[in-house]
């Protein structure tokens, strides 16, 4: 599951609506909405408010990954 896949469940889970997470942020809830459906990723930047707007740490959503094949 992705980083914004875990923020979305995450919402659901505590009952925090997208509408609230966009005022407390300032990011626009299309950009939210999109993030949230796969169709865009959210910038270090968002994702650190949307971690500050819910009050966790920004390590709560990332989940380890294997490195992918670095080219030299």
């Amino acid at each position: 599951m992705s980083e914004e896949q875990e923020i979305k469940q995450y919402l659901k889970e505590n009952g925090i609506s997208q509408v609230w997470l966009s005022e407390k942020t300032k990011i626009a809830p299309c950009k939210l909405s999109y993030s949230f459906n796969g169709r865009r990723k959210l910038t270090l930047r968002e994702y650190s408010v949307i971690c500050w707007a819910l009050g966790v740490n920004t390590d709560k959503f990332l989940r380890p990954r294997e490195p992918s094949k670095i080219v030299v």
